[in-house]
């Protein structure tokens, strides 16, 4: 008894450095955003005005704008898209479905900025001017494989049989889809949109190949404040950015 105790301790203390490392970060972060002075070691009091200040930044909030609208975007067409695909992928025999998994898995694995360049070239062979229509193409292709792996396995889980006795009771195979399919699959829809659009909110490397100079996004417009001593404005803005996918990973 007293060894499982011990072990569960170890376990306890192990897991709570571990986070203890992850978020001393990120709340010190936060912490800065509330201080009333520029300094990092110094606690001036608290206020609220680098989040006054960022809100009235006109390049952050276009570069937020620009954001939330390739997110909300590439996040809706990626979920239709990648929900077809994956009830196409899921009604393909074993060695089929097997194969084309493998392939919607690499751009997953492949690193980011060989998936960035290979974007920026393609639209540059293709005569395609670099702006809003390149970074949302871009941000679609790669959250479709995260939508397909979302809503995979509740495919998988569905009873094939309930659509069958749907059509048998005078369903057509559309309406059984809408009222059977998509009823049971749905946890895995929302869920991967929910992934996409966190992928495509913080996205920073590809988004910094394919876009444009009339069109930047919040990843690529704060990559500019680096190469400076960054101003606390900053760091409301970030703090706002962790809370916001906080709360969709909870959701999800």
């Amino acid at each position: 008894m007293k060894h499982n105790r011990l072990k569960q301790f170890f376990q306890d203390f192990y897991l709570a450095l571990i986070l203890l490392f992850l978020y001393i970060p990120i709340v010190t972060m936060i912490v800065l955003s509330f201080n009333n002075t520029k300094s990092r070691t110094v606690w001036g009091g608290f206020t609220t005005r680098w989040y006054t200040q960022m809100f009235q930044d006109s390049a952050i909030m276009n570069a937020l704008n620009n954001t939330l609208l390739i997110a909300f975007a590439s996040a809706l067409i990626a979920t239709v898209i990648g929900t077809i695909a994956a009830i196409g992928i899921n009604n393909m025999k074993r060695i089929p479905r097997t194969i084309v998994m493998g392939i919607n898995n690499i751009p997953m694995l492949n690193s980011d900025i060989v998936t960035g360049i290979s974007l920026m070239l393609a639209f540059i062979a293709f005569g395609i001017s670099l702006g809003f229509k390149t970074v949302l193409i871009a941000h679609i292709t790669f959250n479709i494989p995260y939508v397909i792996l979302s809503v995979m396995p509740k495919l998988k889980q569905t009873d094939s049989s309930l659509r069958d006795a749907a059509m048998d009771l005078g369903c057509t195979p559309l309406q059984a889809f809408f009222k059977v399919t998509l009823h049971e699959i749905a946890p895995g829809i929302v869920s991967g949109a929910i992934m996409a659009f966190t992928m495509s909110l913080d996205d920073f490397v590809i988004s910094y190949f394919v876009s444009g100079l009339d069109f930047v996004t919040l990843p690529v417009e704060i990559y500019s404040y680096t190469k400076k001593p960054l101003h606390p404005k900053i760091y409301a803005l970030f703090t706002l950015l962790f809370l916001l996918i906080l709360v969709l990973m909870v959701t999800m």
